[in-house]
């Protein structure tokens, strides 16, 4: 049983940042590896950012070196920092634990970047 819930999404211009918050209800949160997805209007869920258990971050191209991905176990928060946003970056935004057979997934929260 792992909640996760996130949090930071909102509306922001091009150009402007946002820092995501995912908490995790586990305990045994420093052990997993955790990732963000999002998903835009009429498009597939795509992954956006991959983070293991030992703090190593890997991107979406299109995302690279505009967000960073980190953690800290002892909030048992897994975070998204977002700069340089663009209309392309408008989605929900899940948070997602690779915990069990098939991992868990937080409900989402939206982000729109326009003007």
């Amino acid at each position: 049983q792992v909640q996760l819930v996130e949090s930071g999404g909102g509306l922001v211009q091009p150009g402007g940042s946002l820092r995501l918050s995912c908490l995790a209800s586990t305990s045994s949160f420093s052990i997993y590896a955790m990732a963000w997805f999002r998903q835009a209007p009429g498009k597939q869920r795509e992954w956006v950012a991959r983070i293991t258990n030992g703090g190593l971050a890997d991107y979406l191209g299109s995302v690279k070196g505009r967000f960073t991905i980190s953690r800290d176990n002892a909030k048992r928060t897994m975070y998204l920092q977002m700069n340089s946003l663009k209309p392309e970056d408008t989605a929900v935004y899940y948070c997602f634990v690779e915990v069990g057979l098939s991992g868990a997934w937080g409900r989402g929260t939206q982000v729109i970047v326009s003007s």
